[in-house]
């Protein structure tokens, strides 16, 4: 995987899952994000980092649409504009980003590996953080 920095966005599969979702028909975007969170989830045993990358990529497009959520400005994320996501969303997004900071996970080890393992483990705690907003939380 090419990574540049600590980004959600900054890998060659994050990259590559935004311009999926710019290809998409605008009605089919939420359902690549649901898919990309529910892989995660439901990968038993060691997660790819791919896997892992793509769901941390999804849960930052759905964190980017909660009330306290920053929107994602880089220009690694999708040019089109995605639907209004469901707020049911939220719930599948923590559990895939807890999924991606549990091993066995390639993409968690491969930051373990680094010396911005810190940096990139904060930038996972901020998406938390904001889609567990109990202010603005929408339970499923």
């Amino acid at each position: 995987m090419g990574t540049w920095d600590t980004g959600h966005f900054d890998n060659d599969t994050a990259a590559d899952f935004s311009h999926t979702l710019d290809e998409a028909p605008a009605a089919e975007r939420e359902s690549i994000v649901r898919r990309a969170l529910l892989l995660a989830i439901n990968t038993q045993g060691y997660l790819d980092s791919d896997i892992a990358a793509e769901a941390v990529a999804a849960a930052a497009l759905v964190a980017a649409q909660c009330p306290a959520g920053d929107p994602v400005t880089t220009a690694y994320g999708p040019k089109q504009p995605l639907p209004q996501l469901s707020p049911h969303l939220r719930d599948l997004a923590i559990r895939a980003l807890d999924r991606a900071i549990t091993q066995p996970c390639e993409l968690l080890q491969l930051w373990g590996e680094t010396d911005r393992t810190g940096p990139w483990r904060e930038g996972i705690q901020q998406l938390r953080n904001t889609l567990t907003d109990t202010d603005h939380h929408q339970p499923t």
